[in-house]
């Protein structure tokens, strides 16, 4: 029987590799678009350096929070709604690739329209000169200015963009940990053979 704390720790382990991965990468982030938005700037050097001496360093991290908040939901309801749905296939569809890459697309689509609100929030806070200081400032400002669809703005173009790419990536995962537990079952039955083998010519 395995350790149940070791599998929670498993079953955590991606959400804190991402946040981690998040924190270090976010200022690329802010600068990027940055970039995209402000006009007078460049290249990426002028936009960090106009940020760093009109805004200070804690620029480069403005909406990290919800970010952060927004990562481990997201994979959470991910992984879940795969699993849950893929299970509930017949047997003969479960190993499918197409059933695979049908099963990510509604899991990726329904964790994106779950955790979008904190993806706006987030760009809200990046923005130069936003109102918005905190999560709590954000989420009441954004539905007072444009209403609840207003937490949904660019959902459309995003979802294009991210969708494929999520559900390529949680197929591959799903189809190497199949690759994984075959080849271990596999070595298990040849250690096996080799164990009565073993046996049998010990006994004659």
């Amino acid at each position: 029987m395995g350790n149940p704390r070791l599998a929670e720790f498993q079953n955590l382990s991606p959400a804190i590799a991402c946040e981690s991965l998040e924190e270090v990468t976010y200022p690329l982030d802010v600068l990027r678009l940055r970039l995209a938005v402000e006009p007078g700037c460049r290249t990426m050097s002028e936009v960090a350096l106009n940020m760093l001496r009109t805004e200070g360093l804690a620029s480069f991290y403005n909406g990290l929070g919800p970010s952060l908040l927004g990562i481990a939901p997201y994979i959470a309801v991910n992984f879940c709604i795969f699993d849950l749905v893929k299970k509930s296939l017949p047997k003969e569809y479960q190993n499918r690739t197409e059933s695979s890459l049908a099963t990510a697309l509604v899991s990726a689509t329904l964790a994106t329209l779950m955790c979008y609100p904190l993806d706006t929030v987030r760009r809200q806070m990046q923005m130069r000169g936003t109102p918005y200081k905190t999560v709590l400032d954000a989420f009441p400002g954004i539905v007072e200015r444009y209403g609840i669809i207003g937490l949904y703005r660019g959902f459309v173009p995003n979802a294009l963009k991210n969708l494929p790419n999520s559900s390529i990536r949680l197929t591959t995962f799903d189809t190497v940990k199949s690759l994984i537990t075959a080849s271990q079952k596999e070595l298990e039955r040849i250690m096996e053979e080799n164990r009565d083998k073993q046996n049998s010519s010990v006994d004659t």
